[in-house]
């Protein structure tokens, strides 16, 4: 047989996911330029002060904030596959804490107000924040209650008189609370009805009795701003109920499954950065007369690394393909949230290893990949819960 009859590997050929067209690499070249030039460079400034609120406006002129959300309101009609791609060129910044504050807006608050308001609700909140004018976020997790949503306290009681429902309790760790415009909280209405008795309202931010108590301080993420609020007497009309009296849980469950691929995609995409650099670091710096790459032990490394990586990624994009499809697979998205975010902590990990000394070092940006990956197993469904959500789809 010639020489130039036999098939070869080609390792640098261009691999593209079957999910993604030549539009989607149009839009990852595009957002990638945006976030090389606008975003990147303040990635260290930002861990210390957290985040402008001009990244919304400036996302939103570009239309990067509604990629998948329809045209009458302002979005680009896009495909979710859109939102896989901003998740994981945004990771190219390097600034978990901005991707995430961008996230809970376009991913976790926007959808349950695209999928259960009223046109009013849309007209009014989702609108400006796709334009970026408004900023949104949404409040589940309380101070004694998290993965155990009917255990939350936070009580919105109906008053007759004024048709109005008059909201008291608090919630923490909630993303963008300093600087969002509304909050899609999660309440209760019938404390005696368990999941039946949870209700969700769009509540302003600068309503009378919303407080907002403390900046909370955190490990990673720590360009966004996370906070402590609390609602004192806050009153807000009948119309404020998002979607059904009583079936805000069924509301949020759902929304929450868009969410996890989101987040698998982006925290994929961070572990890859690091993949990325540390192999560069490994190519260079030299230990006992030869790149350290060169040694078997550190080769190996990569290989199980890249393994990781790959896997992850096909089973976020097989996932995210049946998601896109009107399937609603929640034991495969468990599956991959899970997965993801626990190769992405080996991968950081592992990368800070290879670096040695230097890898511990913050100038070198790889231990901050570590810290802000770390949320990933707790934050949009612990590994625990979704372990039992896995489990439970078996029938046992």
């Amino acid at each position: 047989m010639a020489t130039e009859t036999v098939l070869k590997p080609d390792h640098d050929a261009n691999r593209k996911h079957f999910i993604f067209t030549d539009e989607h690499d149009q839009l990852r070249e595009s957002i990638r330029r945006f976030v090389e030039k606008e975003l990147r460079p303040h990635a260290e400034e930002w861990e210390q002060t957290t985040f402008p609120d001009w990244v919304f406006r400036r996302m939103g002129e570009l239309g990067f904030l509604g990629l998948d959300k329809p045209t009458e309101y302002g979005g680009q009609g896009g495909d979710y596959y859109t939102s896989l791609v901003l998740s994981e060129e945004l990771a190219r910044s390097e600034c978990g804490g901005m991707v995430m504050g961008v996230a809970v807006h376009t991913d976790m608050a926007m959808p349950p107000i695209l999928a259960f308001g009223t046109e009013e609700q849309k007209r009014e909140w989702v609108e400006p924040a796709i334009n970026g004018e408004k900023i949104l976020s949404i409040g589940i997790t309380e101070p004694d209650a998290g993965s155990d949503v009917a255990g939350i306290k936070t009580r919105a009681t109906y008053d007759a008189a004024t048709d109005e429902y008059v909201i008291n309790g608090s919630k923490t760790f909630i993303t963008n609370g300093h600087r969002a415009d509304v909050i899609v909280l999660v309440t209760k209405t019938d404390p005696d009805a368990g999941y039946d008795g949870v209700t969700l309202f769009l509540v302003p931010m600068d309503a009378p009795g919303v407080i907002k108590e403390e900046h909370l301080d955190k490990l990673g993420m720590r360009a966004s701003d996370t906070a402590l609020l609390a609602f004192q007497d806050v009153r807000v009309p009948a119309s404020a109920v998002l979607g059904q009296v009583g079936k805000g849980f069924y509301h949020i469950m759902w929304e929450l499954q868009g969410e996890r691929l989101i987040m698998c995609a982006g925290a994929i995409a961070a572990a890859q950065l690091a993949f990325d650099k540390t192999l560069e670091y490994a190519k260079e710096r030299k230990a006992f007369g030869r790149p350290i790459g060169n040694f078997q032990v550190i080769r190996h490394k990569f290989a199980e690394m890249a393994t990781k990586i790959e896997t992850a990624k096909a089973l976020t994009y097989t996932t995210a393909w049946r998601f896109q499809n009107k399937e609603y697979p929640v034991r495969e998205i468990s599956i991959a949230k899970v997965y993801c975010a626990r190769i992405a902590c080996e991968v950081a990990d592992e990368c800070i290893q290879i670096h040695g000394g230097a890898g511990y070092m913050t100038e070198v940006g790889i231990e901050r990949v570590w810290r802000d990956m770390r949320l990933n197993r707790i934050g949009a469904g612990t590994d625990e819960i979704m372990l039992d959500v896995i489990g439970k789809s078996y029938g046992i």
